[in-house]
């Protein structure tokens, strides 16, 4: 059975209002991306332990954490990214999650596919140490026990299919996976079914849900050229058994975060279910 989850402050910073809006849509699970206008990697000890009670209490479980690893030009200091990323992994162990959102750095420029098809994409200085720095996370999230969960993001290194693989088949291991977020492959100019989700299948882990049109602009799954219907079905016909989780971005789609607010997160909700629904594929 595949499981709901959702980027809950795209609803509110407010964890009780997340709450409740989460669960009057009946949903779950979260991905923990920022709580009370503050990013997940910020929260104090305190503060982690206060949501973990919260959400214990209410019946939630947190899917992921939302970090913005990766996130930081590729010639920005890495050590000091670094000790980021390890208050990753202290919060997802206090959460009790095994998943953690990354990204693949900011290049200095736009890179472009490389005309020999060969699967390695743009210059090679810059995949390189793309490469070694995406290694060293995942030996230290293999020692902990926790995934990386890459995300295509638009405008780092693996935004697109080629450098998505490219980046998954180098580091060829279990604990470096893929999210799979059909939108983002849209504003990059690529096409998420069925050519995307072939190529990234092998490493596929988790599913972003949200929708785009031609023009890049973000509407709700199945309102935009996603293939939403017939990537649902897909992944039932493949027996995908995990999350499905909603991020929106109908209100506002930052560098670091999106928003939806209560009655367009309600929205982007329902489109969901209701096509899961017409489907009888089971949720929770």
């Amino acid at each position: 059975m595949i499981r709901l989850s959702a980027f809950a402050d795209e609803i509110s910073p407010d964890l009780d209002e997340q709450i409740a809006v989460l669960t009057s849509k009946q949903i779950h699970f979260l991905d923990l991306r920022s709580v009370w206008n503050t990013n997940v990697l910020d929260l104090t000890d305190q503060q982690v332990a206060r949501i973990k009670e919260t959400l214990d209490a209410h019946g939630i479980g947190v899917a992921a954490i939302g970090s913005p690893i990766g996130k930081v030009p590729i010639d920005s200091s890495f050590d000091e990214h670094l000790h980021r990323f390890e208050r990753a992994i202290t919060v997802a162990r206090a959460l009790q999650t095994h998943y953690i959102r990354i990204f693949s750095f900011y290049p200095p420029a736009p890179l472009k596919e490389d005309s020999d098809n060969s699967g390695a994409a743009g210059p090679a200085e810059y995949r390189d140490e793309v490469l070694r720095r995406l290694r060293e996370m995942t030996a230290r999230a293999r020692a902990a026990g926790v995934i990386l969960l890459h995300e295509n993001e638009k405008d780092i290194y693996g935004d697109t299919i080629a450098r998505c693989v490219d980046l998954l088949q180098s580091c060829d291991d279990a604990h470096f996976q893929a999210v799979f977020d059909p939108a983002n492959f849209i504003q990059c100019g690529q096409t998420p079914y069925p050519d995307a989700y072939e190529a990234i299948r092998p490493w596929l882990r988790y599913v972003h849900v949200k929708d785009a049109r031609s023009d890049g602009s973000v509407v709700p799954a199945g309102e935009g050229v996603s293939h939403w219907p017939e990537l649902l079905q897909r992944l039932r016909a493949d027996g995908y058994d995990g999350f499905l989780s909603l991020e929106p971005h109908l209100a506002l789609a930052g560098q670091y975060q999106g928003f939806s607010g209560p009655d367009l997160f309600r929205r982007a909700a329902q489109a969901l279910q209701q096509m899961l629904n017409t489907m009888g594929w089971d949720y929770f």
